[in-house]
């Protein structure tokens, strides 16, 4: 303060050296430098209070020191007392009065002060006290008194300097959990902690009062968790039991400025929540203490139940997965869907289930396996039947009972149980698919040929029957991911969909499956497949065959294995690979991450596979995207994963893991023919939890689905390289119906035998007071029949038929109003050949004056109908 007070007083100094001020100087004397626009000048400071300790002092000042060094003397004797001796060498000849509300304008760089900030000594002194090392920012030529409590708040709560938009109460919530800020606020004096929470709750809100009473408290760190407790209170349906638990934990605080709390309390969290999920370290760090802490608070006042239906308590969160848990059924009916489907969205609108994607999606699996086993046990007519469900249905079963095995983190015991009965009844009816299955292999694998596929697409035609085809168009790169199932290609396949792959097939609607030879094992399946013949072998073989049967077709063609598919430092792929990729031949790569993860593991805890947990996958999806280049992804054969309870193998001739020679025993099937590879003739088991060597991850070799069927996906970077006579897929055409909501499709439920009685005669129908809308008439048909869609059509050159626009309505509604572009592509027939285009168009039709009725969305990817704004607009009911 006192380098402030000199450094507008010396300049008109002249030649005083003497300052004498009225005060108190608390650290008795010191001396510092003062630098002008003149010069430098050494200051000394000594408190003196009395007549003579001042002539003492300002007569050591004149023989020791410096021509041009300055004494100041804080002092409380009066100027009548210290007389002419001693004020003539004084600056103004007399003892000056420090006006400390000038000395804050001036630390500020104003000319002056806002009258509000001179009428409030308690700002004063904070502001003088609170200064930081680098000084006030310049404010202007008046200091207004907002700018002065933005200044003092930003320095003394820890946040820094704030402009008018810097502080809100999610800024100031946020503050609250850290304990620096409100241990400093807790020490302030009482009228500077009342100044600064009425100036914050008129420019915060209620939020301010009551994180500020609970700073001063020592208790902030609970500002957040009451917050989300105090909703028992303030909900319409409160009981009064409630409220007086809750007030025993924060009371004398307004209903009305408690519900503003607790909503600012969860808008925060919800921001935090959509920080968290883009990989925010410190969001979830906060919502997870904020959450935990609330539960323990509301455990202390009796109030967790009263609290269940909270959207961010771990406890409510755990009884919205219980009671899903006990809706689940291992034996489930139609009616019992409802129930689950309810339970799964109370679970899913949870705030946590944001934080903890892999546990929701495990409740997700478990209500997909539970409307799975609400349908009627298929039937296995044929080995083709057989390969086209697995790929086209089972393999969404596998994948969901993968995810299921390894269950929910939660460790509840109740939620644990619901997803082992679960898994157990949809186990036991797929062991019933795969002991079908192997009824068929019977009679199937000793006249099964190329010539005689009986329907099926053997490993060794998957080169000419797809792969030639995709290469008439432009040459591909042919992908072998060793041991991938049919499960895991159908999770590549929904998320290479998602990245604007389009798949096709030479089957309208269905994805294409291989079955392999027997055993389905590496150095036969591979062999086959790479030669395009039975054949068994290792890498040579592999790589002479692959060769071999392109130069047959006129194409050049190289094969890489894992070692040469490094590149030098700096470069992921080998050099050697990518000028392969960028040339004119057909180019195959051989990836085993999949098949050596069943001998250690897959790393990470993660349930399933995703391009990016398979080494070089990424890059060659890229690479091919690069040059333009379809792909093919296909394996050799599929596998197992370890479910047996015994540690010991079963006994057998050989030691492979899932194949021998002998004699078929229980659950086992004995099979000769061209397909049986390795000597001819091979026992192999179809039950999953068989196998005749030690423990590992997994296992194949067997007859199971899983093993023998592989997926074979045909992934294009553009609809211009479909082949002729193919289709391009849907990411729904290759879902299950009962793999999402609402499209599972249920048989009825026979109605109970009514016991014979007199026939009643029938009653009169009874006449509507109202029209009544034709029963087969169609949301869509509404729609294109009403005049505000005729008036738009008007302004759309070129439209597409109305049938054509119903039909995508529909079928958007019947989706729930989400389907791919490439879904309503196939709805739309001809009229969408140029899908983009075609939506755009759509657009134009139905979004009446701009409102969002239908919008593409994920980069164009997917289009999305609103049906309530659809409803406003049109004027048709959407049920």
């Amino acid at each position: 303060m006192i380098e402030t007070l000199l450094a507008g007083w010396l300049p008109q100094a002249k030649e005083h050296r003497l300052v004498l001020i009225y005060g108190r100087y608390e650290d008795g004397s010191s001396d510092f430098v003062l630098s002008t626009e003149q010069d430098h000048k050494r200051v000394y400071i000594t408190d003196q209070h009395s007549v003579l300790g001042i002539v003492e002092a300002w007569q050591q000042h004149q023989t020791e020191r410096g021509a041009d060094d300055v004494l100041v003397v804080t002092t409380s004797v009066d100027d009548a007392q210290l007389g002419w001796d001693i004020r003539g060498y004084a600056l103004g000849r007399s003892t000056r009065t420090a006006d400390r509300a000038s000395i804050v304008a001036q630390r500020f760089g104003a000319a002056d002060l806002d009258p509000r900030v001179r009428a409030e000594p308690w700002l004063i002194d904070a502001l003088l006290d609170a200064e930081p090392a680098g000084g006030w920012p310049r404010s202007g030529s008046v200091l207004t008194r907002d700018t002065a409590m933005r200044s003092l708040i930003g320095a003394r709560l820890g946040i820094g300097t704030l402009r008018e938009d810097a502080l809100d109460a999610g800024a100031l919530l946020a503050w609250s959990l850290d304990p620096t800020g409100p241990n400093r606020f807790a020490r302030f004096p009482a009228a500077e902690q009342a100044g600064m929470t009425d100036w914050l709750a008129g420019s915060v809100g209620e939020v301010a009062p009551i994180v500020l009473r609970l700073a001063a408290a020592g208790k902030a760190a609970d500002a957040m968790p009451l917050g989300l407790v105090g909703t028992v209170a303030t909900r319409p349906d409160a009981s009064p039991e409630a409220a007086l638990a809750f007030g025993g934990l924060l009371a004398g605080v307004r209903p009305p400025a408690l519900r503003a709390f607790t909503d600012a309390v969860e808008g925060t969290l919800e921001r935090w929540l959509s920080e968290a999920e883009s990989g925010g370290r410190l969001a979830r760090e906060r919502i997870t203490d904020v959450a935990n802490r609330a539960d323990q608070l509301a455990a202390s006042a009796h109030l967790t139940e009263a609290l269940r239906d909270s959207r961010f308590l771990p406890s409510s969160y755990a009884a919205a997965l219980g009671t899903l848990a006990g809706a689940l059924s291992p034996t489930p009916v139609k009616s019992s869907i409802t129930a689950v489907e309810r339970a799964l969205d109370e679970a899913r609108d949870h705030g946590l289930a944001r934080l903890e994607p892999e546990r929701l999606k495990t409740a997700e699996m478990a209500v997909r396996v539970h409307r799975w086993l609400a349908l009627p046990l298929p039937d296995v007519g044929s080995a083709a039947l057989a390969a086209n469900r697995q790929v086209m249905d089972w393999a969404w079963v596998d994948r969901a009972l993968t995810t299921l095995w390894v269950g929910d983190t939660g460790g509840d015991p109740a939620v644990a149980q619901a997803y082992r009965a679960l898994h157990q009844a949809a186990r036991n009816r797929r062991d019933r698919l795969d002991e079908q299955f192997a009824a068929q292999l019977a009679s199937w694998v000793p006249r099964a040929s190329g010539t005689n596929p009986g329907g099926c697409l053997l490993i060794e035609d998957v080169l000419d029957t797809v792969v030639r085809p995709v290469a008439s168009r432009r040459t591909p790169l042919v992908i072998v991911l060793d041991g991938m199932t049919t499960a895991i290609g159908a999770a590549i396949g929904e998320e290479t969909a998602a990245g604007g792959w389009r798949e096709a097939s030479p089957r309208q609607g269905e994805r294409v499956a291989a079955v392999t030879v027997f055993p389905s094992v590496t150095r036969a399946g591979r062999a086959s497949l790479l030669s395009g013949v039975p054949s068994v072998g290792d890498q040579s073989v592999e790589r002479a065959g692959f060769a071999a049967f392109w130069r047959k077709h006129r194409r050049e063609a190289a094969l890489f294995h894992k070692n040469d598919l490094a590149g030098e430092a700096g470069q992921r792929l080998s050099e050697r690979l990518l000028t392969a990729l960028a040339g004119d031949g057909v180019v195959g790569v051989v990836l085993n991450t999949i098949d050596d993860a069943l001998d250690h593991g897959k790393e990470g805890e993660r349930a399933g596979w995703s391009t990016r947990d398979i080494t070089y996958l990424p890059e060659l999806l890229d690479a091919a995207r690069g040059y333009g280049r379809p792909v093919v992804l296909v394996a050799d054969h599929g596998h197992v994963l370890e479910r047996s309870s015994t540690e010991k193998p079963s006994k057998a001739e050989g030691t492979s893991a899932r194949w021998r020679t002998g004699p078929a025993g229980d659950d086992e099937i004995e099979l000769a023919g061209p397909r049986v590879l390795l000597g001819g003739r091979v026992t192999v088991p179809w039950r999953e939890d068989i196998r005749y060597t030690s423990r590992k991850s997994g296992y194949h070799g067997g007859a199971s689905l899983a093993e023998m069927i592989v997926p074979v996906l045909v992934l294009l970077p553009s609809d211009e390289l479909v082949p002729a006579g193919w289709h391009i897929l849907s990411p729904e055409a290759v879902t299950p119906a009962w793999w999402e909501p609402r499209r599972t499709v249920l048989p009825e439920q026979p109605a109970p035998a009514r016991k014979p009685g007199r026939r009643k005669p029938e009653p009169e129908p009874a006449v509507p007071l109202f029209a009544v809308e034709a029963p087969d008439e169609s949301v869509g048909t509404r729609v294109v029949a009403t005049d505000l869609y005729a008036a738009q059509r008007a302004f759309v050159p070129k439209a597409p038929d109305k049938q054509v626009v119903a039909a995508v309505i529909d079928a958007l509604l019947e989706a729930d109003g989400s389907l791919s572009l490439s879904a309503v592509a196939e709805r739309a027939g001809r009229a969408a050949r140029r899908p983009e285009f075609f939506v755009r168009t759509l657009e134009r039709l139905v979004n009446v004056d701009g409102y969002p009725v239908l919008t593409l969305r994920d980069g164009d990817r997917s289009v999305k109908l609103d049906r309530e704004m659809l409803q406003t607009q049109f004027g048709v009911r959407v049920r």
